[in-house]
């Protein structure tokens, strides 16, 4: 029966599969979540509990030989990591041991029987906690994985951990984060906590987006006025309404040491990544010469594709190159990223000196000259024992051999890369883009539409059927990007990155044959512990419940159905009818039930020992309120081009509400059925917001209707959004009238229930008009 412990099984698939080991381990197994699952995100390949557990106190030391260095930094990397979450200082040792008070060894051994880069093995016993590895990295894993057993078993300053043998290893060489410094700065500060973070989820590639449209974020001494010029622009309508009259910075070369360093002690590489030959229009701005025209742009403040390229002259080349050089001495990573996206030719097809370079060459089109210039460049960092990697448009004229590929156009360019001869690291949109929102609550912030759930993420498998085993191996991995457009402060970006990150790391660390949703679940509660611990602001959207009602039915009736839920409908929902707060003692929902209006419904999600998983969600159902439709709930009307986002009242505003929902190509918005028998008005709460969405060749994609008045106006339509309109208000005068304005439209009557259609005539040259809210009234006089 003992060698039922003593055979390595799987994490994912590890039961208590007898009454008699139930008991035996019954004091150490306590300590596991759910079904057997450690608390450990991501989980690791082999894992066995054992008889026993171990007491960390103030009173345990770190023990490693004294010429181990490796393993000394790592030790006190450790004692760090215990001490700023709670836990004790504990003293970093060399002597050998006088007493048989716990311990915790750490020691590099090139015969331990984890081979593999970065693996570890991790034994628990009652008498001590080994870390063993060939390498710092595997080390240094090691004990985050003791530290993560340690935060979720603690009390006070002490913990007390089952004992449990793992043998550990990742997946994937590549496992990596993009950050876009380029849109929205974020500050050396916030940039290492996010490095902290990566370390503490096994994480080891920083992909650093630094240049782009919008700004220049990289000192760059040769070339001053990439930050003095390309490094700042000016907000559409700055100073009016609290909008900053200038928005940038840039990252002094002694910082991106700093932030270099830092990574490097957290064993994370940072690829730093200069886009081109498109998305150049900040510094072009600085350096006109450089560009295909001549002529100075401003630093863009639209998002999106913008026109600017650099041009492919030999002073351009040596300029790139000469930028390089700087990047190069800067970050020691194998890998300089050089973008290669969305670079519309518009500019060089125009130029009679790019054709005339391109008939020199013998280039026939230009994804040709593209490939051309990503070749010069990739010759230029291999001569100095680099290598390149860019997005995979750098396909699509050839590329040299040893460039690296991110494939972030859906996944096809996996395939397409791989048989190419190209190294592949994984990164497709939508799948891993956490720029999508986590879901379309109320509450929920800024970002791209449609959502991307935890679970959409986690369900994400970076090896694509069909890839023969020798293909595979040209995968180097994954990683999420995180574009910066509507994440302008560091609450932002964390709300998008958290908790999507431990599906991620758990994606590239942990075989795919041992993930497991359900128990991902269950040991989700203890890493949200060790965010609310840390500071951390996740998302909570996952777990946050969704009070759902029959509007229609409730106005009708006097009466509502409640509906409770969550998106991934795993905890206990609690909930109350009396306006308190709902804890672990109020009741459990079971099954939908009626209330009688009016009523305050409040609910929230909790574990069974009665852990917050989401914080409680208030909705008052009265007659007001369920005539108010919020702007959320609003959709797009049918139509063949539909790019949604969550827009900010301005750019850069860095409060996470309101926001307002925007179809990019048509302004049209439809609600859902409402009861409109007693209704003679809508009140539409309606905010102005920049259009700044570059659009490139999609332009042609929006909607245009005429408008029959100088500023345009609000149409609404009873049930087909291409019928006749049944309502016309004109819109106010967008330089007189404040951002945020109410329209009232009166509406004919109109028996039984039906969906309204809200469109705008304003041209696409005018701003984007969001919804607040949209409210029905008795009357059509202002309220």
């Amino acid at each position: 029966m003992m060698g039922l412990v003593d055979q390595p099984v799987s994490l994912s698939s590890m039961k208590i599969r007898t009454i008699f080991l139930s008991v035996l381990l019954c004091f150490s197994c306590q300590a596991f979540a759910g079904d057997g699952e450690l608390p450990l995100i991501p989980l690791p390949v082999q894992a066995v509990p054992q008889a026993g557990q171990l007491t960390i106190g103030p009173g345990t030391v770190i023990r490693v030989v004294p010429s181990d260095a490796a393993a000394l930094r790592v030790a006190h990397a450790l004692s760090d990591l215990l001490a700023h979450s709670g836990g004790p200082t504990l003293a970093v040792v060399t002597e050998p041991a006088a007493n048989d008070d716990p311990a915790i060894v750490i020691r590099r051994r090139t015969d331990a029987a984890v081979t593999q880069a970065e693996g570890y093995t991790l034994d628990v016993t009652s008498k001590e906690a080994s870390i063993v590895a060939r390498d710092e990295s595997g080390l240094y894993y090691g004990a985050v994985s003791l530290w993560q057993l340690f935060t979720a078993h603690a009390s006070g300053t002490t913990a007390t951990v089952p004992a449990v043998r793992i043998d550990d290893w990742p997946r994937f060489g590549w496992r990596g984060l993009m950050i876009d410094s380029a849109r929205h700065m974020q500050s050396v500060a916030d940039i290492e906590r996010m490095v902290d973070q990566m370390a503490l989820h096994k994480l080891n590639t920083l992909h650093w987006h630094l240049t782009d449209d919008q700004g220049w974020r990289i000192e760059i001494k040769r070339y001053p006025e990439l930050t003095r010029t390309g490094a700042w622009r000016t907000p559409p309508e700055a100073g009016k309404e609290g909008t900053p009259t200038r928005y940038g910075g840039f990252y002094t070369q002694e910082q991106i040491r700093q932030v270099v360093a830092y990574a490097s002690a957290r064993h994370i590489t940072i690829v730093p990544e200069l886009d081109m030959p498109g998305h150049a229009q900040a510094a072009v701005a600085a350096y006109p010469q450089f560009g295909v025209t001549g002529r100075r742009p401003s630093v863009s403040v639209d998002w999106g594709v913008n026109p600017y390229l650099y041009n492919v002259d030999e002073p351009t080349v040596h300029f790139l190159e000469g930028v390089l050089d700087e990047v190069m001495a800067l970050f020691p990573s194998r890998y300089i990223h050089l973008g290669g996206d969305e670079a519309i030719k518009d500019q060089w097809e125009a130029s009679a000196d790019v054709q005339a370079k391109m008939h020199a060459l013998g280039l026939e089109h230009p994804e040709q000259m593209q490939s051309w210039l990503m070749g010069r460049l990739g010759q230029y960092l291999q001569n100095h024992g680099r290598r390149l990697i860019g997005w995979d448009e750098i396909l699509e004229g050839g590329v040299p051999g040893d460039a690296a590929v991110m494939s972030w156009r859906g996944t096809s360019g996996i395939q397409k890369a791989i048989q190419a001869g190209h190294d592949v690291v994984v990164a497709p949109d939508p799948f891993l883009y956490f720029d999508y929102v986590q879901s379309t609550r109320a509450d929920e912030t800024a970002g791209r539409l449609p959502m991307q759930t935890l679970q959409n993420v986690y369900a994400f498998e970076v090896v694509p059927q069909g890839l023969a085993p020798g293909q595979a191996k040209r995968i180097l991995g994954a990683q999420a990007n995180v574009w910066s457009e509507h994440m302008p402060s560091a609450a932002h970006l964390q709300h998008a990155i958290f908790p999507r990150l431990d599906a991620l790391a758990e994606m590239v660390w942990t075989p795919a044959e041992k993930r497991s949703w359900s128990g991902f679940l269950a040991r989700l509660p203890a890493q949200l512990t060790r965010y609310r611990q840390q500071g951390i602001g996740y998302a909570d959207s996952a777990f946050a419940v969704t009070i759902d009602v029959d509007r229609v039915q409730a106005l009708t009736s006097g009466k509502a159905l409640v509906t409770l839920s969550n998106q991934v409908g795993s905890g206990t929902i609690h909930y109350t009818l009396d306006g308190t707060p709902p804890v672990s003692g109020s009741p459990v929902y079971a099954a939908p039930f009626t209330v009688t209006l009016p009523t305050t419904v409040k609910a929230a999600t909790l574990t069974p020992s009665g852990t917050v998983l989401a914080d409680a969600r208030e909705r008052i159902l009265d007659v007001p309120q369920l005539r108010t439709i919020a702007g959320n709930e609003l959709t797009a009307c049918p139509s063949e081009h539909i790019d949604e986002m969550r827009a900010q009242p301005t750019p850069d505003a860095t409060s996470l509400s309101p926001v307002y929902n925007v179809n990019v190509f048509d302004s049209c918005r439809r609600t859902p059925p409402l009861p409109l028998d007693p209704i003679r008005a809508v009140v539409v709460d309606i905010a102005r917001l920049p259009r700044n969405v570059a659009l490139a060749h999609d332009a042609r994609l929006i909607v245009r209707r005429h408008a029959s008045s100088v500023h345009g106006e609000l149409e609404i339509r009873v049930d087909r959004c291409d019928g006749p309109e049944v309502s016309v208000t004109n819109l106010p005068d967008p330089k007189s009238s404040p951002r945020r304005f109410e329209l009232t439209a009166a509406l004919p009557p109109l028996r039984g229930a039906h969906t309204l259609c809200l469109l705008l005539t304003a041209s696409p040259e005018d701003p984007y008009y969001g919804v607040t809210t949209l409210r029905l009234q008795q009357t059509t006089e202002q309220p």
